[in-house]
């Protein structure tokens, strides 16, 4: 398994911290789409409601099993999960070293394959 530097893990969390939030973003913008088509005037509102909940709770759930209790030997691969879901790019990659790089997309592109 390929070792990260301290200096690689302080950038890996500023990675995995910037991913988490597009991730949150992209949660919220699941929900207002399902908001926007609601209807406050209609007379049931439960198909709206069970609909905004389980959506809700599924990406949590991504969310859960993605990020927590997270330690340094799951970076490489919480970002190459990153990575894969488009949350960071090849760009946000740039500060770690070019054999970290490599094995990052590697494992991404491993998860391609699955």
């Amino acid at each position: 398994m390929h070792e990260l530097s301290k200096k690689e893990k302080k950038t890996a969390r500023e990675i995995i911290g910037k991913g988490l939030q597009a991730e949150f973003n992209n949660g919220i913008l699941r929900c207002k789409k399902i908001l926007d088509n609601w209807n406050p005037e209609a007379a049931d509102h439960r198909e709206t409601y069970h609909t905004l909940y389980k959506t809700l709770t599924e990406f949590d759930k991504h969310i859960a099993f993605r990020y927590d209790g997270i330690t340094g030997s799951k970076y490489l691969q919480t970002i190459a999960g990153q990575l894969y879901d488009k949350v960071i790019n090849i760009e946000d990659l740039k500060e770690f070293s070019q054999e970290t790089q490599n094995v990052i997309i590697q494992i991404s592109n491993i998860n391609t394959e699955l």
